[in-house]
């Protein structure tokens, strides 16, 4: 199963996230097919970049949200843009 979650970058006590499209059997940091977007929590406030296009067209394909990613296309309107059957 392929899904959209995040990858974890950055130092230690630093963290960054990037967006990415991974087979759920991919480790967390691990390999992934693509990336979409970043998230940083440490920006006040917090900065929320996702490519939509490209996002849309991966859950149009079937890809599943994790639970943080689901809450950041919320955050960032994205899901509210296009209903996605679904999601």
């Amino acid at each position: 199963m392929v899904k959209i979650r995040l990858k974890r970058m950055g130092a230690k006590k630093k963290p960054f996230y990037r967006i990415v499209v991974a087979d759920s059997r991919s480790p967390r940091d691990g390999r992934f097919i693509e990336e979409i977007g970043i998230y940083d929590p440490l920006k006040n406030p917090a900065v929320i970049s996702i490519n939509e296009e490209r996002a849309l067209e991966w859950l149009k394909k079937g890809v599943q949200l994790s639970d943080t990613a689901r809450a950041l296309f919320n955050k960032a309107g994205v899901l509210k843009s296009t209903p996605v059957e679904g999601q």
